[in-house]
Order: structure tokens, then C-alpha cells, then sequence
């Protein structure tokens, strides 16, 4: 709880910097609150906030998972000066907002009762409503924020009436309660349909298909930094929500819920995928790619273990590195062009190609190619499921196959055109490219010695 307590502390401040006319500070002051968070993540928590453990737990796992949200959000406010060069006169807004929905993130790793969980969404999802509509002149980012408000709000029915139907099952908000009922009562109907509501709902965050149809616009239209937010701390967040709900609380009737929910990782794998092929524009190119590694997450469910959720923060944690690394890319490009087409990005490694090294890295660790971490997250989840059920890794494999079609159209326009587009004599700040190298060593590095992960993080 005490990071949580320094995160929300320092978004207060930096939201205020700007009400003081330092607003030019406030990116500062997040990151120096950050790091200092991340700093006592490694503490032992005080044995005062132990009187809050039926609500909110910080344990090994809400540490692990808390540890790499900071870390990959450290990395956004990095890139973030130049990404939020158009919003000089609120930036300070846009950091505290974002640092908000962080601590909605970080009050999901440790939840204990459903209440908690329901606080922890709203926090983690309110302040991205107003993110993704931060460009205020921009059609699309209107129509992303509205779309993604309204969408939201129609899953938050869903899991209000989910948890309704559980408490009324059981008599209580407890997590471990509803675990020991689950046992106890495995044919309870009622009780069922609320996990089933729960599992919609909870799908809607993850953008798990059908369940999907607001990520491409949402993505697509929201200022790129506040796309890769969500595409890394806000899934790292939403998916772990899922997995603590699904595995712990209703593990009792599992036989209840994983066969819709593998039928929802077909439909998810094969969709996203296929209409990954099919887009012209690489920012919505990348949102159907988002989506379609939450399929490759939901694997997780199957052949669970005692690794399952290192397993998991360590594909979050690959997965989000890659994101950093394309997206500070398409940032870049949508600065010079105005435009995040694949011809837009024509000629980049020749003209920045410490960037486009970072891009093409990023995207065949997100494709599972040997040699990165995305291929040793992918390992470590399918060779988990792949004992309960083969068919379902069969068909992760082909959506990795045909993912990388368009991961390698974007590379090859990147590296090999037949003219640059990039006659411009701005140069990338200097902060890009070292994001950039650190992005390209540890997504190398992860992938050939993985064990590094453990030891990074305090394991």
C-alpha cells in the first residue's frame, strides 16, 4: 500500500504543478515519484497497513506485477516530452491522469474483496476516458473517448451484476470466501452466471474478442503515448484483474467458465489476426495486434501451476517492452507526417535507425521469433498449456504464423524501400534513442537469458 500511496501522491502533485504555473515540471515530478516508488516496491510493506489485508494485499505477486507497471510507464514519461509537445498548457493534467489510472492498476494486484476489484477498474478506467479524448481538436480522439466512455460503461453493468449475483450466492465480497463456496458448490447456478457476467465484463478491459470492438477505434484514435499506455500498464493491470478473479475465486467451477473461455480465445486469435493482415494504417495495425495477444494470454487458464502468473508478468512484461519499442517509432513518424500509414514510415532506418532497429525488434518479439523475449513468454505459456490443451496452442501457433505477415510488411517498408521519404533534417531527441537501446538490449537479453527477469525483479 505504500506505493500506492506515493503514486497517488504524486499525481496530486503533479496535477497541481500546473495549477501553480509549473506545469513544465510535472513530467519531472512524475518520474522522480516513480522511482521512488519502484524503490519501495523492494521494501517490506509497514506492519501498519496489515489492518487493510481483507481488502487490499501487497503481496509477491501485486509486487511483481506493480514492479513492471512502473517500470514500463517509467519508460512512457521518458518519450513522453516529445509525444506531448502539442499539449504544452495541460500536460501536467495528462501525467497526474495517467498516474491515476496507474494506482487503479496497482489496486488490482493486490485486491481482496470484489469491492476493491470494482474500485480498482473505475480508477484504472475513468482517467483513460478522459486520456483518449485529450486531443481536443481531433475528430477521432473525440469519438474514441465517447466510444470508449460508453462501451465502458455498458461493461461495468455487466460486472455490477455479475458481483450481485456472486454475493448473493454467497453472502460475501471476500475472495477466498468465494473460493472455498466455489468448492463447496460447484453446480450452483446462480453462482455461475455471476462468473460468467464477471468473466464478460472483465473481458471487455482486456479487449478479449467479441468482446473487442472498441479497441481498434479507441487505439486508433486516442494521442499515440496514451495507445501505448493502454496498450501495456492498463492490459498488465486488466488481464492480472482477470487471472486473480478466474484462478483463485471461481477455480471451484472452472468446468463453468473455460470452455466459453476457449472458445473466446479461438475467436479472438483468429480474428484479430486476420484483420491485422488486412489494415493499411500501422497504428490500427498494432491495436488488432493488441488484441490478439490477449489470446495468447488467456492460455494461461490452462494446465495452471505454481509458475502460471511468473509465466504471465513475464509476457505482460515482454509484450509492453515491444510496445514501447514500436510505438515511440509511430510517435516519431506521426510528429513528421501527420499520418501513421505504412508509407509514412518509408526510408525510417535510414534516417533514424537506432528508432527503427527498436520497431523491428519490438515487432518480432510481439511475432514470437527465437532469440527475444516475446519467443520465451510465448514458450513458457504454451508449453504450460499445451498438456491440457493441444488444440488450442495449435491454433496459437498459426495466429503467430499469419501475425508475422504484417509485422514484417511494416519492417520491410521501414528497411527496404524504393525511396526514402524522410528528407527532413529534424533529428529524434536524444531520450528516444536511449529508450530505444534500453529497449533493445533487455528485449534481447530476456530472451536469451530469461532468468534475468527473476532476479531483476526481486524474485
Amino acid at each position: 500500500m505504500s506505493v500506492l500511496i506515493i503514486i497517488f501522491i504524486t499525481a496530486i502533485a503533479a496535477l497541481f504543478s500546473g495549477v501553480f504555473d509549473y506545469g513544465k515540471f510535472s513530467r519531472y515530478i512524475s518520474i522522480f515519484g516513480l522511482l521512488i516508488a519502484l524503490y519501495v516496491s523492494f521494501l517490506p510493506e509497514p506492519e501498519f497497513f496489515s489492518k487493510y489485508s481483507a481488502m487490499y494485499e501487497f503481496g509477491a505477486n501485486a509486487a511483481l506485477f506493480t514492479r513492471i507497471s512502473i517500470v514500463v510507464t517509467l519508460l512512457l514519461f521518458f518519450i513522453a516530452g516529445f509525444a506531448f509537445s502539442n499539449h504544452r498548457s495541460h500536460q501536467s493534467e495528462l501525467y497526474a491522469l495517467m498516474l491515476f489510472s496507474l494506482s487503479g492498476g496497482i489496486v488490482l494486484f493486490g485486491f481482496q474483496n470484489l469491492v476493491t476489484l470494482f474500485l480498482g477498474i473505475e480508477i484504472l478506467s475513468i482517467p483513460l476516458y478522459v486520456l483518449a479524448g485529450s486531443s481536443k481538436t481531433n475528430l477521432r480522439s473525440n469519438e474514441a473517448s465517447a466510444k470508449y466512455f460508453l462501451m465502458g460503461a455498458f461493461a461495468t453493468g455487466f460486472l455490477l451484476f455479475g458481483i450481485a449475483l456472486v454475493y448473493g450466492s454467497t453472502g460475501s465480497f471476500d475472495l477466498y470466501q468465494i473460493h472455498e463456496f466455489s468448492a463447496k458448490n460447484p453446480k450452483d447456478f446462480m453462482f455461475a452466471a455471476g462468473a460468467v457476467l464477471m468473466l464478460c465484463a472483465l473481458a471487455f478491459k482486456v479487449s478479449l474478442a467479441p468482446f473487442h470492438m472498441w479497441s481498434p477505434d479507441v487505439y486508433q484514435g486516442s494521442p499515440s503515448l496514451i495507445t501505448a499506455f493502454m496498450m501495456s500498464v492498463v492490459k498488465i493491470s486488466a488481464f492480472f484483474a482477470l487471472f486473480k478473479m478466474m484462478s483463485i475465486g471461481f477455480s471451484g467451477i472452472t468446468a463453468s467458465w473455460i470452455n466459453i473461455l476457449g472458445t473466446l480465445i479461438i475467436i479472438t486469435l483468429f480474428l484479430a489476426n486476420v484483420m491485422g493482415l488486412a489494415q493499411s494504417n500501422a497504428k490500427r495495425m498494432l491495436a488488432y495486434s493488441s488484441v490478439s495477444h490477449v489470446g495468447y494470454l488467456a492460455l494461461i487458464f490452462f494446465g495452471l501451476n505454481n509458475l502460471s502468473a511468473y509465466n504471465l508478468a513475464f509476457y505482460l512484461f515482454a509484450y509492453s517492452l515491444a510496445t514501447v519499442g514500436v510505438m515511440m517509432c509511430l510517435i516519431w513518424v506521426e510528429k513528421l507526417k501527420r499520418e501513421t500509414s505504412y508509407e509514412a514510415f518509408k526510408g525510417l532506418a535510414q534516417s533514424e535507425p537506432i528508432l527503427a532497429v527498436a520497431a523491428a525488434i519490438g515487432m518480432l518479439s510481439m511475432a514470437g521469433i527465437p532469440l527475444t523475449a516475446g519467443f520465451m513468454g510465448k514458450f513458457a505459456i504454451f508449453a504450460q498449456a499445451i498438456k491440457s490443451t493441444p488444440f488450442l496452442v495449435l491454433v496459437a501457433i498459426l495466429g503467430s504464423a499469419i501475425s508475422i505477415a504484417y509485422y514484417l510488411r511494416l519492417i520491410m517498408v521501414m528497411f527496404f524501400p524504393k525511396e526514402s521519404t524522410f528528407n527532413t533534417s529534424e533529428r529524434v531527441p536524444l531520450t528516444y534513442n536511449i529508450v530505444a537501446v534500453f529497449v533493445i538490449v533487455a528485449m534481447i537479453a530476456f530472451g536469451i537469458f530469461p532468468d534475468l527477469f527473476a532476479r531483476q525483479f526481486g524474485l
